[in-house]
């Protein structure tokens, strides 16, 4: 039984972590597309170029990946891939190394290594346009966070990339994955004269239900895992514990939490990392505890966490802040208010707090600021460099709501604070 659950854990491990991605049912209608532009780029050597745009998590590299992944079983050819994102290739002379890598043109021409941007370029470029648009072997370069690209100087690299799609010398394919939805008026005018202006555009089109379903597929095994009785039989009773888990009126509550804050596909994989890692011989089936569990983590605030390692005296000087915020609505505060709030609070309650000096809680003050829980007002930046740190205009990076979350769950925190949390008024 251990091997059949090591079995099942490696097939979810890969539905999770994307080497076995499914396209969404919502967005195959735009496969279609996808597989025409690069299948023409194959069997009859043309050259393009298109941009996909979507919202971050809407399944744009999931779409390319599924149809990349379908064609390279059909098409003639052999499709030679290039990848590239904005966020590793932060400019065009690192782009052109990895492009160089990835097409295994390191060292050509005997010994000889292309070490100068010009030299590699100018190597890359005699490359790609060495043969005919029917004896070149196609070539896709896949550009994700396009619209980072934009920001390298002069757009050399995208220059030239269109540039070579639309002289069609050899085929070539160009797809640019962005959320950007103004990425066009990124482009230089030689860029943009050099797009097809081909655009796809991608939104998340998913509901409740379909929501629900997709966190069903995720989990369920289908028949190529059953390769012995003992698989056949964990496969049984695995998809019974997964219907169960569906139709569990707590999970669906988690799950319709989830879907309100992102309806993307990854946010539901975060959310079942967790209880599938957790699965072992005493262990055998998620359980509704499971993904409660998971989602206390996957819905848990940064800044109530941090708050949780503050001591009580910081924690009495974000109250006082609080107070202060609501009190001018907003306005920003100095540390001065600061400490008059937190010592009329303390000649009331001195009995739950040692006594502080004023530099200690200057110090845990400064302490709160590193933190980033509070920071200097913006718009006096100029001006709060030429104050003392007492006179900095302050304000407050907390909503009341996470504050009081972090005070009722902070270990052994005095009931005095949590009423005086509570007050409106010191």
């Amino acid at each position: 039984m251990n091997q059949v659950l090591l079995d099942a854990q490696s097939v979810l491990r890969n539905r999770l972590f994307g080497k076995e991605t499914k396209c969404r049912q919502d967005i195959e209608k735009f496969q279609q597309d996808l597989k025409d532009l690069i299948t023409r780029s194959v069997e009859y050597g043309e050259s393009n170029s298109l941009l996909v745009i979507g919202s971050k998590g809407s399944g744009k590299t999931t779409l390319l990946k599924t149809t990349v992944d379908l064609l390279q079983k059909k098409l003639s050819k052999t499709l030679i891939i290039v990848r590239l994102n904005g966020y590793m290739q932060t400019d065009d002379r690192i782009a052109l190394a990895e492009i160089t890598r990835q097409l295994h043109l390191e060292n050509t021409l005997g010994d000889k290594v292309f070490g100068s941007f010009s030299e590699t370029l100018q190597f890359l470029l005699e490359a790609l346009r060495g043969g005919s648009s029917h004896s070149s072997q196609p070539i896709l370069f896949i550009l994700e966070e396009f619209d980072l690209f934009t920001q390298h100087k002069n757009q050399t690299l995208l220059y030239n990339l269109f540039d070579l799609a639309m002289a069609g010398l050899t085929p070539l394919v160009v797809v640019g994955l962005t959320c950007r939805l103004d990425v066009i008026e990124l482009m230089e005018k030689r860029v943009k004269s050099r797009f097809s202006h081909r655009q796809l555009y991608i939104c998340n089109q998913w509901t409740a239900e379909n929501y629900l379903q997709a966190f069903s597929n995720m989990l369920l095994l289908d028949a190529g895992f059953c390769k012995t009785a003992k698989h056949k039989s964990f496969l049984e009773r695995w998809n019974a514990n997964v219907v169960e888990l569906s139709n569990n009126a707590s999970v669906q509550d988690i799950l319709k939490r989830q879907f309100s804050i992102s309806k993307e596909m990854p946010s539901l994989q975060c959310l079942l990392v967790q209880p599938i890692c957790k699965l072992n011989v005493n262990h055998q089936f998620i359980t509704a505890a499971d993904i409660a569990d998971s989602a206390r983590n996957v819905f848990s605030d940064p800044k109530a966490n941090i708050l949780h390692g503050v001591s009580v005296l910081e924690l009495c000087l974000i109250i006082a802040m609080n107070h202060l915020t609501n009190i001018y609505a907003g306005e920003s505060f100095n540390f001065h208010m600061v400490y008059n709030e937190f010592l009329k609070f303390t000649q009331k309650k001195l009995h739950i707090l040692q006594k502080h000096n004023k530099p200690v809680v200057l110090k845990a003050f400064e302490h709160l600021m590193e933190l980033e829980l509070i920071k200097p007002k913006e718009s006096t930046l100029s001006l709060a460099s030429k104050l003392l740190k007492e006179y900095q205009p302050t304000i407050l990076l907390l909503e009341e709501q996470q504050l009081k979350e972090a005070v009722y769950r902070y270990p052994g925190c005095p009931t005095e604070l949590q009423q005086w949390l509570e007050s409106s008024t010191v």
